[in-house]
């Protein structure tokens, strides 16, 4: 198991930052990998059967105790997970009224020639590979509005630097709407193209990072959560991108 850092804990709720590489819950009944929740519920069994029923794609029910939000596998840092069902319900609305807020950081590909900017693009399925979200208009079954601001850090001629707020919560919505503005997220095989890919094939994942979520915990106190940025993110931005180049 990857080492799991807990960032803050209480009676109700424990927010951890997740490594890269682990899933937050099982995607079908019985699998072996291990996950977040598999950690939580041998940590706290009391918590175990928190939240609500989900079930794989072949009808069975999957372990998914605590969770509230996901990260997808490779992405890391801040999640927030419910102690008790009063404390899931609870979080839950924060999530669905859109009080939570949270920022990430990514590294992507390409020049920004603006210093912030916003992405409102529905998404749907990719019509092309069914493990995508698209943002395009090629875009298939159900189209799902979604919002995300983005500001600048720091950038050269081939790679960026940006902070990302969303503020709707669609699968894949980050890397989905950076791709629509020909920004791929570096070391994000899925959706970059083979040529990015391969210019930056020694980046052993994805440079998506939870970096911090504000939210009211059930107690009614709202908390700022962050974490520091992965050594996989500080390294690329030392030896790739302040090496100062103009497009």
């Amino acid at each position: 198991m990857k080492t799991i850092e807990i960032i803050y804990e209480d009676k109700n709720v424990l927010v951890i930052n997740k490594p890269s590489g682990l899933l937050v819950h099982e995607e079908k009944q019985g699998s072996a990998e291990e996950t977040v929740v598999s950690w939580f519920i041998q940590k706290y069994p009391d918590a175990k059967g928190v939240g609500e029923p989900q079930f794989d794609m072949q009808g069975n029910l999957i372990e998914r105790s605590g969770v509230v939000h996901r990260l997808d596998k490779g992405t890391s840092g801040v999640l927030i997970l419910a102690k008790n069902q009063p404390a899931y319900e609870h979080l839950k609305a924060q999530f669905h009224d859109r009080l939570a807020h949270k920022e990430y950081h990514a590294i992507v590909y390409g020049y920004f020639k603006a210093i912030k900017g916003r992405i409102e693009a529905p998404i749907g399925r990719s019509k092309s590979d069914p493990r995508k979200r698209s943002a395009f208009k090629t875009a298939i079954g159900t189209l799902r509005d979604a919002v995300t601001d983005w500001e600048l850090i720091t950038q050269n001629a081939h790679f960026a630097h940006v902070r990302l707020l969303p503020k709707t919560g669609r699968t894949h919505q980050l890397r989905a709407h950076l791709t629509s503005i020909v920004h791929p997220i570096v070391g994000d095989w899925l959706y970059a193209s083979k040529e990015q890919s391969e210019s930056t094939q020694e980046v052993p994942r994805i440079l998506l990072h939870a970096y911090a979520l504000t939210i009211a915990l059930p107690e009614g106190e709202e908390k700022k959560f962050s974490t520091e940025l992965p050594s996989e993110f500080t390294d690329f931005i030392t030896k790739k991108i302040n090496k100062k180049e103009t497009p």
